[in-house]
């Protein structure tokens, strides 16, 4: 078995989508003055390697803890927009940007989930027909083609959250 952290770190200062909230992290008690570590983390709900409820783009729409943790894990397989076939029941990712032309193909799968470098226009249309999608992803590249793995993507249980920052797991059976 090999594990795959497809997850970006999240740290004071990283980059974010333009608009979007500036990330810190601050380490606010440490060892020597109070025998433990702690940091105060202020970040957007669409930091680093993060997953998108159907809420965060359609007003009354499903929110993340409504939705179901099954929803956030599942066989899945890394695809190309030029695959002759995308397979059924899988979550799908891609590991080059993707826009709104695979819309139609994807909408005809449904399937749980869809990952990679998603434009603005096709996860907008994802999540208006509940396919919820994960960005901020890294190493897709290291997913093997043509092979399905197991992918853990669990967002934290935020009460009416539109997105949440994930800990982004492939799993694959070797």
């Amino acid at each position: 078995m090999r594990v795959i952290d497809l997850s970006l770190p999240i740290e004071d200062g990283m980059s974010v989508y333009p608009g979007d909230p500036v990330v810190k992290v601050q380490v606010v008690h440490t060892y020597e003055q109070h025998t433990w570590e702690l940091r105060q983390l202020s970040l957007g709900s669409h930091t680093g390697t993060h997953v998108d409820a159907p809420s965060h783009m359609h007003p009354g729409a499903a929110t993340l803890d409504k939705l179901p943790l099954e929803r956030f894990f599942g066989v899945s397989r890394l695809v190309k927009v030029a695959d002759a076939a995308w397979p059924e029941g899988r979550g799908l990712f891609f590991a080059n940007a993707v826009g709104l032309e695979c819309y139609d193909r994807l909408a005809a799968l449904r399937p749980p989930f869809v990952g990679g470098e998603l434009s603005e226009e096709l996860e907008r249309a994802l999540l208006g027909i509940d396919v919820i999608t994960y960005t901020g992803l890294r190493g897709l590249e290291r997913l093997p083609e043509g092979t399905d793995f197991q992918f853990y993507g669990f967002p934290l249980r935020l009460a009416g959250g539109d997105g949440s920052p994930v800990r982004a797991v492939a799993i694959i059976e070797e």
